[in-house]
C-alpha cells in the first residue's frame, strides 16, 4: 500500500471516529408543564447526553412543536429524538 492510500485510510478513520464520539441523548424525562408569558401553555423535558450532560427541551402545540432550550420556541423539530439529538449537540 503506498503513503496516499494510507494517508487517505487514516484521514477517513480519524473523521469517522471523531463523528462517532459526539454527545447522544441517552434518556429524556418530562420535567414539569408551564405556561409562557403569553399564555400558551408547553412542557419542559430534560435530555441525559452521553458526555454527562443535562439539556433541555419544551414541547409545544400539544407535543407536536420540539425545542432546544428552557422556554424557547426557536430550533424546533417535529420529532422529540431529533430536537434531543440536536441539544447534546450544543
Amino acid at each position: 500500500m503506498n503513503k496516499l492510500q494510507s494517508l487517505t485510510i487514516a484521514s477517513a478513520l480519524l473523521a469517522f471516529s471523531i463523528g462517532a464520539s459526539a454527545a447522544k441523548p441517552t434518556a429524556i424525562t418530562f420535567d414539569a408543564d408551564a405556561t409562557a408569558p403569553d399564555g400558551s401553555e408547553y412542557a419542559r423535558y430534560l435530555v441525559k447526553c452521553s458526555n454527562g450532560s443535562v439539556q433541555p427541551l419544551t414541547a409545544w402545540d400539544g407535543r407536536k412543536k420540539w425545542c432546544v432550550g428552557s422556554d424557547s420556541t426557536d430550533n424546533c423539530h417535529k420529532k422529540q429524538i431529533k430536537a434531543a439529538k440536536k441539544a447534546c449537540k450544543a
